[in-house]
Formats: structure tokens, sequence, C-alpha cells
């Protein structure tokens, strides 16, 4: 492992100043549940650390405002899912927290570093065996042509089509969130959809931010739609693997159908997902299974699938139907 240096700094500010004084080669320590990882594997080989870990300011979190719900970056992941306003008003949200990883890595990942996790594709942790313009600019895509059973259907280019690998970023996308931080600028607000990037020809380009630019909240706006929501997720396994397809669904229904509806979609894109077309099938229909099966399916009608991902069309628009489906029970309930 190469040698770097380490700073601890007592407040926020002092955190992006921290970072601007270490270049390109400095990285933010919060959980570390992605960092330590890719510097074990080479990926991620940074030359300062800034550690925020204790920064209790940014760890506060408050779910019962009455216009928004309001995440500080460094709230724990585990806590937050944890929350009974949260479980009871906007499931999703906690369900994508709780389904994301293992009670032990829940304990250590925060909510604002977990938007930055890095994908899983092989190809990218692979190492210098393998050509990966997101590792290595200009290296190539090993995907290309190779193993792309993981890759994306959504936002991919020719030099890159790996997937975001997230749960708790695509929840929020289905609500609006905006992402608030803070650099030697002053602060700013981020639509969470215009956090990430899609690769284009700058696959190591992931996100909007400046690399002296730290997440500092979540603020999500509520919507009538939350209690009726779910995080649905297919996997491998049903322990704590990354998702071959997700949907995080709201739906608020009046007289039987629907008034307002949420789709995003995970597990299938290069970024965390919104689906439009699938809420323009869903609003002012009932919410049978024949019209949620059509809005599945109209969220994957753009779907560009490579050699060995073409199962995940069908998988996609069936979790979103199911996930649908399980909306509708929950809005109905008393």
């Amino acid at each position: 492992m190469r040698s770097f240096t380490y700073a601890r700094p007592s407040t926020p500010a002092e955190a992006v100043a921290a970072i601007a004084a270490g270049g390109p080669g400095a990285r933010f320590l919060a959980g570390g549940t992605t960092l330590y990882d890719l510097m074990k594997l080479g990926v991620e080989a940074p030359l300062a650390i800034v550690d925020i870990t204790h920064l209790d300011a940014l760890a506060q979190f408050d779910t019962s405002g009455p216009d928004e719900l309001v995440f500080g970056a460094l709230a724990r992941m585990s806590d937050v899912a944890a929350d009974r306003r949260l479980r009871e008003d906007y499931p999703a949200l906690s369900e994508a927290l709780s389904k994301a990883a293992s009670q032990q890595l829940r304990n250590m990942a925060r909510v604002g570093p977990n938007l930055l996790q890095r994908t899983r594709c092989a190809y990218f942790r692979g190492g210098e065996a393998f050509p990966c313009n997101k590792r290595q600019p200009g290296s190539g895509c090993a995907a290309q042509g190779g193993q792309d059973r993981g890759n994306a259907l959504f936002g991919a280019s020719d030099a890159c089509a790996a997937v975001y690998p997230g749960d708790w970023g695509v929840a929020l996308a289905a609500f609006d969130a905006v992402v608030d931080t803070l650099s030697p600028r002053g602060e700013r607000s981020i639509p969470l959809l215009s956090l990430h990037r899609e690769p284009g020809s700058t696959p190591d380009v992931e996100t909007t931010l400046a690399a002296d630019e730290l997440i500092v909240r979540i603020r999500v706006p509520r919507s009538e739609a939350g209690r009726a929501s779910t995080y649905h997720k297919i996997r491998d396994r049903e322990s704590y693997a990354f998702a071959l397809a997700s949907a995080a669904v709201a739906v608020r229904l009046d007289a039987g159908a629907v008034a307002e509806a949420r789709v995003a979609l995970g597990g299938v894109a290069t970024r965390p997902w919104r689906s439009p077309e699938a809420e323009e099938v869903l609003l002012g229909q009932p919410l049978t299974d024949e019209v949620a099966e059509r809005a599945g399916q109209a969220a994957f009608a753009a779907a560009r699938p490579g050699v060995h991902n073409a199962f995940k069309v069908e998988l996609g628009a069936r979790t979103v139907a199911d996930a649908l489906m399980i909306a509708r029970g929950r809005a109905e309930q008393p």
C-alpha cells in the first residue's frame, strides 16, 4: 500500500479546506466501507485522507418536519433504516437501506457517502489485467464483447456500461431528493437525479461534484405517496447481494385510481434511473395487475441489452409490476 497523509478536521469547513489542500489525490473517509475495499484492491490509492467520521454535526437526521425529511450525510444507515417514522411514512426509503448490506456494514456506512459508492463491475475491480475506462481512462472496456451479465440496460456508452450499485440512491430518486454540499466556494443544492453522470466518453467522472466538495445533507420533500411505497430488490442470493433489478415505487390512489406515481429503477442503469414512462401509464388508471404489468413493460421499452443481460428486461419489468402490487396493498390499508 502506498503511503498517504492523514488529517482529522474538527468542522465541515475545515474538512473541505483539507481536501482542497490535498489535491486530486485526496479522499474523504466516512464509513470506509467502500474506500478501504478499493484501496485493498489497488483501485484507489489516495495520497491524502481526510477523516470526517467524528463530525457529529453531520450525523443527525429528522423525519418529523412538515415539509421535508432531512438526513445528515454522516447519519448511519442502520439508524436511519430503523427510524419508526421513516418505516411507517416512507417504507421504500427504510427498505432500501435495510436491503443494501449486512447489519455490520450498515452500522458503519453513512447515508451521504453511500450515494458515491463505486460500481461492482468485475472488470473495474479486477485490476490491470482488464482494460477499464472507469479505472484507467482510455484503456478500453473489457465488458464490450466480454461478460456483460451485470451491466446496464440504460445510460451506457461505448466506453462503459457499468451499473450503479446503490439502493438508497434509487429510492431517493423516486422521491425527488436534493443533496446539499459544501466546498471552499460555499454551499449549493443538487437534485439527486443530477448528482450522477452517465459515462459518455469520460466514465471516470462519475458525479457532478467537484473534487473539493462534501455532501453535508440529503433532503426529501414530503409526499402523500410515501406511505404506499416499497423498495423491491431481486438478486442472485437473498443475503445482501447487489441488485440484478430493483424498483422503488410509490403511489397515491384517489377513488381507486392512481393520482400520483413514482417509479425508479436500480441494478439496470449507470445511475439512479427514474421512469416517467411507467409513471405515465399508471396515472388515472386503476392499479390492477394488468396496469402494473403495462407500467413495467413501459419502464423497459427503451432498454438496450447486450449479449448476456437481456434477461434483465423481463426481470426488471416484473420487478416493477410486483413492487406496484406491494404499494397498492399499502395504499389500501386503513
